[in-house]
């Protein structure tokens, strides 16, 4: 397991002039963190950032936070180990809770194939401000879709520890909300996530 314990010592956090709540009363809707988990291909990636361009085309402020591009930066000096993808996580969850603290909607689109990472991001924040959306889509519709030819790299050996193949995945037992992609259209998945963020005053109803 990763140590999480600072090396750093004397630091003190510094709180801001303008808080989380004084965001929120400027903007008119809450911040939370809306996390995607699923396999590859269960259409987390194309989920999240549909529902961002629904949210931004109201004018609320957002960010997709994607898993492919975190690791463009952020997270390029790891692995696919599960020492790693720990770390991937810790990290994102960090990150996340930083712009829920700007008073920012922010999506993350994770396989995040492991319970206990995500409980980890959850813990972070108060109740009520991570919002889990499991993906739900079957192995066998991820891998027909197989959107960046992985599934195939997998099966052939080419990728080691592919989540669903070779690693596992574990799906959330109670997440905040399930959507089925594996056979729900994309609009109608946008508005079952847009409908929950209404019903938990996340955003204003319509």
């Amino acid at each position: 397991m990763t140590s999480t314990a600072p090396k750093a010592t004397n630091i003190v956090w510094h709180e801001a002039s303008v808080d989380r709540v004084a965001r929120a009363e400027q903007r008119g809707h809450r911040s939370a963190i809306l996390w995607f988990t699923g396999l590859s291909g269960s259409g987390k990636s194309t989920l999240a950032n549909a529902v961002n361009a629904a949210l931004f085309q109201r004018g609320l402020a957002t960010y997709v936070l994607d898993g492919d591009n975190i690791r463009h930066g952020l997270c390029k000096d790891l692995g696919f180990s599960d020492a790693d993808r720990e770390e991937n996580i810790r990290r994102i969850g960090e990150v996340a809770k930083l712009f829920l603290d700007s008073g920012v909607i922010v999506l993350t689109a994770f396989v995040s194939p492991f319970r206990a990472d995500r409980d980890k991001a959850r813990a972070l924040v108060a109740d009520g401000d991570f919002i889990e959306i499991h993906c739900a889509a079957d192995l066998s519709v991820c891998e027909s879709r197989d959107p960046k030819g992985l599934y195939a790299k997998a099966r052939s050996g080419a990728i080691k520890e592919f989540t669903g193949i070779s690693s596992p995945y574990e799906a959330p037992e109670n997440p905040e909300l399930k959507v089925n992609t594996g056979d729900q259209d994309l609009d109608a998945s946008v508005d079952t996530v847009i409908k929950a963020l209404e019903e938990r005053g996340v955003i204003p109803a319509r």
